[in-house]
């Protein structure tokens, strides 16, 4: 039996998506803690999973890995299709399960591809691989354009770089209830939407934050100017997005955004990925005055939703025989 535990991710956004420049996508993101991906993994004849919606991810990293089957507990996970990476991170921990089931190593990065993850952003399999805060180079715009292409003509993107989250560093996470973000087919097509008319000048700005203010940030642990960066570039792309979710953010994301963003708790806020989770950046001693924000934000928006404060993830994936 082996045990595979392994967190949600934010992803604030890319850093190109104009095929006017020769890279195109390069994610930028961070790991969380939780909400998290707890499942048990063993040897088996078929393909076996209590749980139909993780049914298909067992199936493909059996396949990948050219097994007879496995067997498959999910103890716990999170939403997919929310923001937080569910899929990457389903897909990966049943990879690792698995393949540690049968003695082999998981190579998560090299086998990404055959199991459909990392085609744009390389963020969730490397806050899998080691946690931290994030950056990948993306991809060559002549090869990998629009959409994703075969898995065998392309690898997840290397890191630009990784540095482990300040100590005090918290965010707080706000998931609406609301539709879920596009997945599959359609976010494919919503991609090639955006690519085909983003503005190339976004890029250019976003370069100039990513050098001169976020990385630094990240370096010295500076989170005020760390969060007052995320949540800029998270604005700069939602301005690629606008077309296709409606807005810069997607509603009710855009309310939600704007009610963190105005609590002097919060030093930044975004959207991550399609939403609908929102983030707002804070600290360790700020940490309960930001709940208390958030949770006004989700009841002025006539919510349900769930609120919580995680930690940023300074690990990765935990696999235990």
């Amino acid at each position: 039996m082996v045990s595979v535990e392994t967190g949600a991710r934010l992803h604030f956004g890319f850093q190109n998506l104009s095929p006017a420049h020769p890279r195109l996508y390069g994610g930028v993101g961070v790991g969380l803690r939780e909400p998290s991906v707890v499942l048990d993994a063993e040897r088996g004849s078929t393909v076996e999973c209590d749980d139909d919606a993780v049914e298909p991810y067992l199936r493909a990293a059996v396949n990948t890995l050219g097994v007879g089957g496995a067997r498959v507990t999910v103890r716990e996970r999170f939403p997919r299709h929310v923001g937080l990476g569910s899929g990457t991170q389903l897909a990966l921990a049943c990879l690792a399960g698995v393949a540690r089931a049968y003695g082999r190593e998981p190579a998560p990065r090299e086998r990404a591809p055959a199991l459909g993850r990392g085609g744009r952003s390389g963020v969730g399999v490397a806050t899998f691989e080691r946690g931290g805060f994030v950056v990948d180079i993306g991809h060559p715009t002549a090869q990998f354009s629009t959409g994703p292409a075969r898995s065998d003509s392309w690898e997840v993107p290397p890191l630009l770089g990784r540095w482990s989250p300040p100590e005090k560093l918290r965010f707080v996470l706000v998931v609406p209830t609301a539709d879920p973000g596009p997945s599959g087919d359609r976010e494919d097509s919503q991609m090639r939407a955006v690519v085909e008319q983003a503005d190339p000048g976004v890029a250019d700005e976003i370069a100039t934050l990513l050098t001169r203010r976020l990385l630094p940030a990240a370096a010295t642990g500076d989170v005020e100017a760390f969060g007052r960066a995320v949540g800029r570039l998270g604005r700069l792309n939602g301005g690629w997005y606008t077309d296709e979710q409606g807005g810069v953010y997607r509603p009710p994301a855009d309310e939600l955004v704007a009610g963190l963003a105005d609590a002097d708790s919060v030093v930044g806020a975004g959207q991550s990925s399609w939403g609908p989770a929102v983030y707002g950046v804070t600290t360790v001693e700020d940490a309960d005055r930001a709940r208390v924000a958030a949770e006004r934000a989700l009841e002025a928006v006539d919510s349900n939703g769930t609120v919580r404060l995680v930690r940023p993830s300074d690990t990765g994936a935990t696999v235990r025989e």
